[in-house]
């Protein structure tokens, strides 16, 4: 008698574009319902991914608990740009529930490495591109008392053309996840895009501190008939934006040394609250 072999193949889990599309949906209404300092956008991303990781690891206890935990990092983009982020992340999902060699820790690192310069791209092209292009021509209108013409185009413009960003973001992260993530992780190109988007990354944040972060101090030293201000005659000739850049770095310390955001928060107050009693900052 032949021995029958009873090992069984296990059948592909496929996603359909049907669920792919639900979840861009549930990420465009509720990525912010949730928003918080510790986690911010992660409880949105486990809503969104939920439906998903149900269908890819519904079966297995201990993969969907490891799957929730690892999207409930600390995540924060551009929703709408950001998508293609989440549509990678699906098609990640989907090859590793079918055995390809993905760790949490590379779906993890290409949602930290991107997610700073998608957000960078997408607030600078839709608050500071788009909005005031749409307002310039639909302002008008409103001063003029036409309700049409102004408020109800400029919300149907700016929520038809953001959604359909954020659609073609979401699925084409998703195609491209599906397709390339084979090569990716045969050769080196994840970890020259991780390189660059971690490059990138810090950039960004540094821009943005130079703009938003404003600290400058009123001290004055006086020099017999002169007076010297300290900020625009020794910090701004050292580096310009020195006190900026300390404070966000001082942020950045003690986030680093397992400071809760809300605790950093209450710090920086606390440091601008004593700077101004006695007129240091």
């Amino acid at each position: 008698m032949s021995e029958q072999s009873t090992d069984t193949v296990q059948p592909e889990k496929k996603l359909s574009k049907k669920e792919v599309v639900r979840a861009f949906w549930r990420w465009t209404f509720f990525s912010h319902a949730n928003y918080n300092y510790e986690r911010l956008q992660a409880t949105g991303v486990i809503h969104a991914l939920s439906p998903i990781l149900k269908h890819l690891y519904g079966d297995d206890e201990d993969e969907m608990k490891e799957a929730l935990q690892r999207h409930m990092e600390f995540f924060n983009t551009e929703p709408h740009f950001g998508g293609a982020i989440l549509g990678m992340t699906i098609a990640m999902e989907e090859e590793k529930a079918n055995g390809a060699p993905i760790t949490s820790s590379t779906i993890n690192s290409l949602k930290t490495g991107l997610m700073g310069p998608l957000a960078g791209i997408g607030d600078t092209l839709w608050q500071g591109t788009l909005i005031p292009i749409l307002l310039s021509f639909t302002v008008s209108f409103g001063a003029k008392g036409n309700v049409f013409m102004g408020p109800i185009l400029f919300v149907l413009l700016h929520l038809g053309i953001i959604w359909g960003i954020g659609y073609l973001s979401w699925m084409q992260g998703y195609s491209l996840g599906k397709e390339g993530i084979a090569k990716v992780l045969k050769g080196s190109l994840l970890p020259t895009v991780m390189t660059y988007a971690q490059c990138l990354g810090p950039i960004v944040i540094g821009a943005l501190s130079a703009t938003f972060v404003k600290v400058s101090t009123p001290m004055k030293i006086n020099l017999g008939k002169e007076v010297l201000k300290v900020q625009t005659g020794i910090l701004d000739k050292l580096i310009l934006g020195l006190l900026p850049l300390g404070i966000t770095l001082l942020a950045y310390y003690l986030l680093k040394r397992k400071f809760k955001p809300t605790t950093v928060v209450l710090i920086l107050m606390l440091v601008g609250l004593v700077g101004g009693m006695f007129y240091i900052i």
